[in-house]
């Protein structure tokens, strides 16, 4: 397998392990309006993936530094032709992470309550601008080469604005809400837990219909692709999970529902990035004018360094971070937040 292919997915690795960690993150925030009935309630919810959130997020960085390191062209693209989506992002994780840090200073329920809405709001618009800007780049984009070589996005934001687009940020906001919920059943005990599992339920439901829909759109898009066979099997295996985690939550397994809703990101995202196979981006303008893997890939001694650091720092990383789950495995309830505590 050349250099190229590979790192083409040890970056979807790096995107999917993200969506997988920060994605149960988002829906923790989604839900802490939800499944809270005071303070108390809502410091359980935060302190559910407060030892944590900030690690997956750095899965982010650096899926973002081996793009721009193996696929310059496409970093840069990218970048540009989602300028003002990203720009939503980062805006929306800056307050959500500020907010995680500054809510419990004590300055009046006022300030803490701001700072809700801003965790709220800085973990829904992430999932549904990523979904959308994933689903754009399964459909199309309208790009073309430059005459002095790589390539121009020639759309403006309301362009990824499309029903397909917006039906594939939905569904991942709803996907991401959804495994917050199990995870916040599988980490709280007590009627939080109850109300999560409950809550669950009924978000799966709404998740399960929307993923159906989208998945089959996404199959119909490739009916041409050569990859169509495992597009379709990625996408199967999606839906197949999604409901077995939907199934495992009603039955109160919550660790087999995490599981699988993990299990339902990673064959979503496959199911995108099996789609662009052996593109990185498909040009809706012309076909010839795609982005390769190969043509867009930076030089070969670049990647074989990149690929020798990897092989020695990946398992160092994965293991730190298994660790940190394993040291803040234990449940969570009301009483382990200290009374006047803030």
């Amino acid at each position: 397998m050349e250099l190229t292919t590979v790192w083409f997915f040890i970056v979807g690795v790096l995107l999917i392990g993200y969506f997988v960690l920060d994605g149960f993150d988002f829906g923790v925030g989604m839900a802490l309006p939800f499944v809270s009935r005071d303070d108390t309630d809502r410091r359980v919810v935060i302190n559910t993936i407060g030892p944590v959130w900030d690690l997956n997020e750095t899965w982010l960085i650096v899926a973002g530094a081996c793009l721009f390191a193996a696929f310059p062209e496409w970093y840069a693209t990218m970048f540009s032709g989602f300028y003002l989506a990203l720009l939503l992002i980062l805006v929306a994780l800056i307050f959500r992470g500020v907010s995680f840090e500054y809510r419990h200073q004590g300055k009046g329920r006022e300030w803490t309550r701001w700072f809700d809405q801003f965790i709220f709001w800085g973990s829904l618009l992430p999932p549904l601008l990523w979904g959308t800007a994933f689903a754009n780049l399964a459909q199309g984009l309208p790009i073309r080469t430059m005459d002095n070589g790589g390539w121009i996005y020639e759309g403006t934001l309301l362009t990824l604005l499309n029903l397909y687009g917006l039906l594939g940020g939905v569904a991942l906001m709803l996907l991401c809400f959804t495994h917050g919920l199990v995870f916040i059943a599988l980490k709280t005990s007590g009627e939080i837990r109850d109300r999560s599992r409950a809550l669950a339920k009924k978000v799966g439901l709404a998740t399960i219909l929307v993923a159906a829909v989208f998945l089959a759109w996404t199959i119909l898009q490739h009916l041409d692709n050569p990859m169509l066979p495992v597009v379709a099997a990625c996408a199967i295996v999606a839906a197949l999970a999604l409901v077995a985690g939907w199934v495992a939550n009603a039955v109160g397994r919550e660790g087999r529902a995490f599981a699988c809703n993990a299990a339902t990101i990673v064959f979503a995202l496959l199911t995108i990035f099996m789609a662009l196979f052996p593109n990185l981006m498909v040009s809706s303008i012309d076909p010839a004018e795609s982005m390769s893997i190969e043509g867009a890939a930076s030089s070969q001694n670049t990647l074989v360094l990149m690929t020798w650091v990897a092989v020695f720092t990946m398992p160092l990383v994965l293991a730190y971070q298994a660790w940190t789950y394993w040291i803040f495995r234990k449940r969570l309830s009301r009483e382990s937040i200290p009374q006047g505590a803030h």
